[in-house]
C-alpha cells in the first residue's frame, strides 16, 4: 500500500493552493469579463459572489479534501463514497476526475503557448511595427495577429497546421509538468510553488508598475488615471442586469477553482489537526490580490492608455487570447526594453499556468496511487501519455479548445460543485462538516457561513446551473462540423471510460 504523502510547510501548503487558484484566468479572464460588464459595477456582484458562494465552497473543499485524505483518500469518487453510502455517489465523483483532466488537456497547450512567447520576445522575434505610423488599431495589430495565427496554425477547414515551435513548446511544458509532478508533493509541486509564486508575484509587481508609468504616444494626457477610470468606474445602470450577476459569479468559479477537484486533493495530504479555516481563507485573499490588484492593472489599462478606451473595448470584447497574445505584445513592442516587459508577461502567465495544471492533473495522480496502487511515478508517466495523445485534438482540430473548455472548464466546474455541496451538507450533514472544519482551525468562522453554505449557496449554484444549461442547450442540438462532434465523441468516451475503471476498482475493494 502506497503511503500518502503530508505537506512539508504550511506557506508551501498556502502557496500551492494558491497557485491552484492563480491561474491563467487572473490576468487575462478577469480584466476582460470586468471591461465587458460595466467596468466598476462589475465588482459588486463579483464581491457577492465572493462571500456568498466562493469563500464558503473553499472552506467546505479544504474540509472535504482532509476528510478523506486521513482515511487514505484523495479522489472525487473516493471522498463523495465516504460521504454517501449510495452506488451511484462513486460515479458522480467521477465528474470531479473527468474535469480537471478534461481542463489539463488544452490547459497545458495553452500554458506552453506562454513559453513560447516569453521566448519569442526575449529573442525579438514578435513583429516591430511603429505604432505613430499606423492610426488605425486592426492595421496595427494584423502583423501581430497574422504571427499568432501562424504560430497556432492557420484553419484549413477544420484542421489546424501549428508551428513547429508551437508543437516543441508544448512537449517542453507537458515535460516539465508530469516531471514535478513525479517528484510528488513535497519534493514536486511545493518546492515549485514557493519558487514560482513569489516569483510571480514580483513580475507581476514590476509590470504594474510599467504600465503606471505609460502615457499615450499621439495623446500624453490620456495615462492610467485613464485605464483605471475606465475599467473601476461603475455604471449603476448595469446593475440590475442578470448576465453581469451570472458573469461575476462565474469569475468567482474560474479564480478560484471551484468544482475542479483539485482542492479537496491538495487538501487530502493534510493532517487531521492541520488548520484548513485560516489557510483556507488565506488562499481565498491572496488570489484576490493577485486577481483584482495586479490582474485588473496590467492588461486592459494598458490596452487603454495605448489604444485608447473605444479600441481597448473592442478588444475586450475579443476576448482573453486577443488581449493576451496580440494586444499586449503590441504593447510591449514600442516601448523601451520593450523585449523585457514582454518576456516578464508571458513568463508571469507561465508560472501562473504551470501551478495551476499541476493542480488540475492532481485528481488523476491521486486516483491511480490511491485506488489502482501505482507508484508516484507510474501515475505520472500514465497520465502524461494520456494527455499527450488527448492534446492532439485540440492542437490540430479547430473548436476543439472551445468546445472542451464549455463541458469541462465552465458547465462541469457548476455541476460537480452543486453535486459535492448538496451531498456533504445535506447527505453527509451540514454539522458534521462545520465541526470537521474547525478541528484545528486557528480561526472561527462565523456560524452564519453555516448557513450560506447549507442553503444560500446551494440555491444560487442551482440557478448558476440551469440558467447556464438553458442558455447553452442549444450547443448539443446545433449543427456542427465533424470535428466538434469528434471533439464530443471524445469527451463522452473519456468520461464513460473513468465510469468503468471505477466501478471496476470498487468492485474488487467489496469483494
Amino acid at each position: 500500500m502506497n503511503q500518502r504523502e503530508h505537506w512539508g510547510t504550511r506557506i508551501g501548503l498556502i502557496l500551492a493552493m494558491a497557485g491552484n487558484a492563480i491561474g491563467l484566468g487572473n490576468f487575462l479572464r478577469f480584466p476582460v469579463e470586468a471591461a465587458k460588464h460595466g467596468g466598476g459595477v462589475f465588482m459588486i456582484p463579483y464581491i457577492v459572489s465572493l462571500f456568498l458562494i466562493g469563500i464558503p465552497l473553499m472552506w467546505l473543499e479544504w474540509t472535504i479534501g482532509r476528510y478523506a485524505g486521513i482515511r487514505g483518500h484523495g479522489s472525487p469518487p473516493a471522498f463523495l463514497s465516504l460521504a454517501w453510502k449510495h452506488p451511484i455517489a462513486k460515479y458522480l465523483g467521477v465528474i470531479g476526475l473527468f474535469t480537471p483532466t478534461v481542463i489539463a488537456i488544452y490547459y497545458v497547450y495553452i500554458e506552453s503557448w506562454t513559453l513560447a512567447y516569453g521566448f519569442f520576445s526575449l529573442t525579438n522575434s514578435l513583429p516591430a511595427i511603429d505604432h505613430k505610423e499606423v492610426q488605425d488599431i486592426n492595421a496595427y495589430l494584423t502583423p501581430f495577429h497574422t504571427f499568432h495565427k501562424s504560430f497556432l496554425g492557420d484553419a484549413n477547414g477544420a484542421l489546424m497546421y501549428p508551428d513547429r515551435y508551437a508543437y516543441i513548446a508544448f512537449i517542453i511544458t507537458l515535460f516539465l509538468n508530469m516531471f514535478i509532478l513525479s517528484r510528488g508533493i513535497v519534493k514536486g509541486i511545493e518546492r515549485v510553488a514557493k519558487i514560482a509564486m513569489p516569483i510571480l508575484f514580483l513580475f507581476a509587481i514590476v509590470l504594474v508598475i510599467r504600465v503606471f508609468t505609460l502615457k499615450n504616444p499621439a495623446n500624453p494626457d490620456v495615462n492610467i488615471i485613464t485605464g483605471l477610470k475606465y475599467i473601476w468606474e461603475p455604471d449603476f445602470s448595469k446593475i440590475s442586469d442578470p448576465s453581469i450577476w451570472l458573469a461575476a459569479a462565474g469569475q468567482i468559479f474560474f479564480t478560484l477553482s471551484l468544482g475542479t477537484g483539485a482542492i479537496q486533493v491538495y487538501a487530502s495530504y493534510l493532517r487531521e489537526k492541520d488548520d484548513i479555516a485560516l489557510s483556507g481563507f488565506a488562499t481565498a485573499t491572496s488570489n484576490e490580490l493577485a486577481e483584482v490588484i495586479l490582474g485588473g492593472s496590467i492588461a486592459i489599462p494598458a490596452a487603454i492608455i495605448f489604444f485608447g478606451v473605444a479600441n481597448a473595448q473592442e478588444i475586450a470584447q475579443s476576448g482573453a487570447f486577443r488581449l493576451g497574445f496580440i494586444t499586449l505584445p503590441a504593447v510591449f513592442q514600442n516601448l523601451p526594453f520593450g523585449n523585457i516587459f514582454g518576456a516578464l508577461w508571458f513568463f508571469l502567465l507561465f508560472f501562473a499556468g504551470i501551478t495551476s495544471s499541476l493542480a488540475l492533473c492532481q485528481p488523476a495522480i491521486s486516483f491511480l496511487e490511491d485506488e489502482l496502487k501505482l507508484s508516484r511515478k507510474e501515475s505520472s508517466l500514465l497520465l502524461g501519455i494520456i494527455i499527450f495523445f488527448s492534446s492532439h485534438l485540440v492542437i490540430f482540430f479547430k473548436g476543439a479548445i472551445e468546445e472542451m473548455d464549455f463541458w469541462a472548464g465552465t458547465f462541469g466546474l457548476v455541476l460537480f460543485a452543486t453535486i459535492e455541496t448538496l451531498v456533504f451538507m445535506w447527505i453527509f450533514g451540514g454539522e458534521k462538516v462545520w465541526e470537521e472544519l474547525h478541528k484545528g482551525a486557528d480561526i472561527k468562522v462565523p456560524r452564519v457561513f453555516f448557513y450560506i453554505l447549507k442553503y444560500i449557496s446551494p440555491l444560487l449554484l442551482l440557478t448558476i446551473l440551469v440558467t447556464w444549461f438553458w442558455k447553452y442547450f442549444s450547443r448539443i442540438s446545433e449543427t456542427a462540423s465533424w470535428n466538434i462532434f469528434l471533439t464530443r465523441g471524445f469527451l463522452i468516451y473519456l468520461f464513460v471510460f473513468m465510469c468503468a475503471i471505477v466501478g471496476i476498482v470498487w468492485k474488487r475493494r467489496e469483494e
